[in-house]
């Protein structure tokens, strides 16, 4: 089987675990591992809000998928569009990691020992809004690249300090960077944040077989919460819009916090619901879209109206 993934070191290491899940079970299964560059990759240079679309580290592995030439593919499925393509299925989710931000530091520093107007290095429009209303006095800048080179230019002097998933430094044996967790209500994360997604054809039967063994329920639940609240605003990838759940199994209750930030970071808006229910993936949908109903107040629409129009000027030719 031909399976499609980034070529990052991250990228090629989360693609390595799935192949080793599925060899566990079909030790006689060969893969070849196909690395495909992104747009998001080819333009380094440029802010991943200025680029233009959506899904950019995701729609060059679809169509490779749509081409027949890999059978599936592995994605970061917080990089996933709410959308999936038509002929396209996204069969299964792994058990999740933490799906929290974390903050490193150059010299290992909590932020609050930070020097005035330290610099904080993130891609992430969502973690500079929320950022920048707990800790207005803080500069950032846009930073690119791998986890590895984005450390590296921090420790050469870029910045002060970074956001990063703690998902990635996890997977990437970095746990000694991390300064802080960064707890929900500091910085809500992206939909399907620290979660591993596995997208195939939804017309091949056999290998959709293979893959949905893979899946891990508790995660589908809580990661179909989030994106049906972020379906539900209109966000993609590049917008301040941050969503967390958490499924507890034994008592049935789903609990999901969202976040929606102006681009400037100066309005911040959270709310959280946690309910039982039937433990379904549909009945976790309805409690994400029950969630971005009660926060779309007047206020919130203004924001997601400029979003709107922020996303319109970007994609214009």
């Amino acid at each position: 089987m031909r399976v499609g993934t980034r070529s990052s070191k991250l990228a090629l290491y989360q693609t390595d675990h799935v192949v080793a899940l599925l060899k566990k079970t079909h030790p006689q299964l060969e893969c070849e591992v196909v690395t495909i560059t992104t747009s998001g990759d080819a333009q380094r240079s440029v802010p991943i809000a200025d680029i233009g679309t959506r899904g950019v580290f995701v729609k060059e592995l679809e169509d490779a998928l749509l081409n027949s030439k890999v059978d599936f593919v592995v994605h970061s499925l917080k990089d996933m569009p709410v959308e999936v393509p038509e002929g396209l299925a996204l069969v299964a989710t792994l058990s999740r990691e933490d799906s929290r931000d974390v903050l490193v530091s150059r010299h290992n520093l909590p932020v609050e020992q930070l020097p005035q107007n330290a610099v904080i290095a993130t891609s992430s429009r969502r973690r500079i809004a929320q950022f920048k209303k707990l800790h207005p006095s803080l500069k950032f800048i846009d930073i690119r690249g791998n986890i590895t080179t984005r450390l590296r230019k921090m420790d050469e002097g870029e910045c002060d300090a970074m956001i990063l998933a703690a998902a990635g430094l996890h997977r990437l044996d970095l746990h000694e960077r991390i300064v802080k967790y960064l707890s929900i209500e500091e910085s809500t994360p992206a939909a399907g944040q620290g979660a591993l997604a596995i997208e195939c054809r939804s017309d091949d039967t056999n290998t959709f077989a293979l893959l949905a063994q893979l899946d891990d329920f508790k995660t589908r639940v809580e990661i179909s919460a989030e994106r049906a609240f972020l379906g539900a605003l209109g966000g993609g990838c590049s917008v301040p819009i941050g969503v967390s759940a958490s499924f507890d199994s034994a008592l049935q209750i789903l609990k999901i916090t969202g976040s929606i930030a102006s681009i400037d970071g100066k309005s911040l808006h959270q709310s959280s619901i946690a309910e039982k229910f039937d433990s379904t993936i549909s009945g976790a949908s309805n409690l994400g879209l029950k969630l971005a109903q009660t926060m779309q107040t007047k206020e919130v629409a203004l924001i997601l109206e400029e979003l709107k129009k922020e996303e319109s000027r970007i994609s214009a030719p």
